[in-house]
């Protein structure tokens, strides 16, 4: 049964309230509120409003010591940064996304670059491009290590879930559902040629990421490929 209101009802159940959480506030389950005294770091285009005043400054996230022969190749949604700075409400999406808020204890984790919504200044991020898939897939190619005191937003489509990887028990993903991983873990790339035959949906089918060692990687029921931009 489809949901009937009166305009006054409908403001009354879907308005902003102040919930008094801090810095990164949950205004639903995939709208991020910042309450923005400074600095901000979030995934470019994420903006869907603002109050305030705040200026957006737009980053490359190749910029941060990739090397700039990639700045042109890989220039798509999900590759850049921008700064938000000032004093406001600033709120975040991306397409319609679940978002998770991580409060960082000095603590390390890698998120795929498509799934970093925002993060504190007070967080160092390194990107860093997986050059063993360079080519051989069209997403999914950059994550970002987050490390320090501070919190994190990642966004999941639909929900996520956590394995943990124990010695002696490797976990086995595919990258275009892999969100993020523990800080300590090290992917390593494998292909799977009968895979790729069963399957039989292209290259990418049969490239895994295989996580050894002692921590956790969390995956989405969704296969999300970072289409590159066609624009000119």
């Amino acid at each position: 049964m489809v949901n009937r209101y009166s305009i006054e009802e409908f403001v009354k159940n879907t308005e902003q309230v102040d919930k008094g959480e801090g810095f990164f506030e949950l205004e639903t389950p995939r709208i991020l509120e910042v309450n923005l005294d400074g600095l901000v770091w979030a995934k470019s285009g994420a903006m869907i409003s603002y109050n305030g005043k705040i200026k957006f400054e737009r980053e490359g996230i190749l910029e941060n010591g990739i090397g700039h022969m990639f700045k042109k190749a890989f220039t798509g949604e999900g590759t850049t940064l921008m700064k938000a700075n000032g004093k406001g409400k600033l709120y975040l999406a991306d397409s319609g996304k679940k978002i998770i808020i991580l409060n960082l204890q000095n603590e390390a984790i890698h998120v795929n670059g498509n799934d970093l919504l925002a993060f504190e200044p007070s967080i160092k991020h390194n990107i860093k491009l997986m050059k063993k898939v360079a080519g051989m897939m069209a997403g999914g190619l950059f994550n970002v290590r987050c490390e320090g005191k501070g919190m994190i937003a990642i966004t999941s489509h639909y929900e996520p879930l956590t394995l943990r990887v124990t010695p002696g028990n490797p976990i086995v993903t595919d990258p275009n559902a892999t969100v993020a991983w523990s800080g300590n873990l090290q992917p390593e790339f494998q292909t799977d040629i009968s895979l790729k035959t069963f399957v039989g949906r292209g290259s990418g089918e049969s490239i895994q990421m295989r996580f050894e060692g002692d921590g956790f990687v969390i995956v989405q029921p969704f296969e999300e490929v970072n289409m590159q931009s066609t624009s000119s």
